[in-house]
């Protein structure tokens, strides 16, 4: 997977009101965390950590700072303005080479559906994986061929397999499908008159999204 260098200076002052400081200067906090080293409160460019968030792919992350060593990471968690979908605060976990870590990584569709060209829709309702491997195999994005998918068929969890990387959301969840198309009723009431009732065919998607860090743990 790729490795990109981020500059980030750390943070003394971890109060609520810093952070907001922080943000109005157009950077963004975040928190360092690793098994062997003690959370470093960070902040960087906002654009910076966009670059980092706003894309189809996983980085590992070479964490520049200060007076500290190198330290290699990838993104955990991040919070995001519920309006502006805005970077609030973001977590770096710290890897060790030999210990395996948990992560999302994107899923990547490929292929056209056959479904879809039988008037289906396709439909995907996991947009990333819950993973477990070692730092060296953690792969930018994983792929699902979907060229095979007849009108009514879907791919879960349970019916895939990666090398060196152990997926860790349950077996029965959909990661994509093939649905009907909108339905349209044409039901007569007494007067004659028509009324049309759509039914939907799938649930609506639902995106989660991350977490800020209790960084007052630290000032405690």
């Amino acid at each position: 997977m790729e490795k990109v260098k981020l500059e980030a200076t750390e943070r003394k002052n971890i109060s609520k009101h810093n952070r907001k400081t922080v943000r109005y200067s157009g950077r963004v906090p975040g928190i360092f965390y690793s098994k062997h080293v003690e959370p470093i409160a960070i902040e960087v460019p906002q654009q910076l950590i966009n670059s980092l968030v706003f894309t189809a792919k996983t980085n590992l992350i070479s964490l520049i700072l200060e007076d500290h060593d190198e330290y290699e990471c990838v993104i955990k968690d991040v919070q995001f303005d519920p309006v502006t979908d805005k970077i609030l605060h973001f977590d770096l976990l710290g890897v060790t080479r030999g210990e395996k870590i948990q992560l999302d990584v994107p899923v990547q569709i490929l292929g056209n559906a056959v479904g879809v060209k039988e008037g289906g829709i396709l439909q995907q309702n996991l947009h990333k994986f819950d993973v477990e491997c070692l730092p060296r195999h953690i792969p930018q994005f994983l792929n699902i061929d979907v060229t095979e998918l007849k009108l009514g068929d879907s791919i879960h969890v349970g019916a895939l397999s990666f090398e060196n990387v152990t997926i860790l959301n349950p077996e029965d969840t959909v990661v994509v499908a093939v649905t009907h198309p909108k339905v349209e009723k044409e039901v007569e009431v007494e007067e004659g008159e028509e009324i049309v009732e759509e039914e939907e065919a799938a649930e609506p998607e639902v995106i989660g999204k991350g977490k800020e860090a209790e960084e007052e743990k630290k000032e405690e």
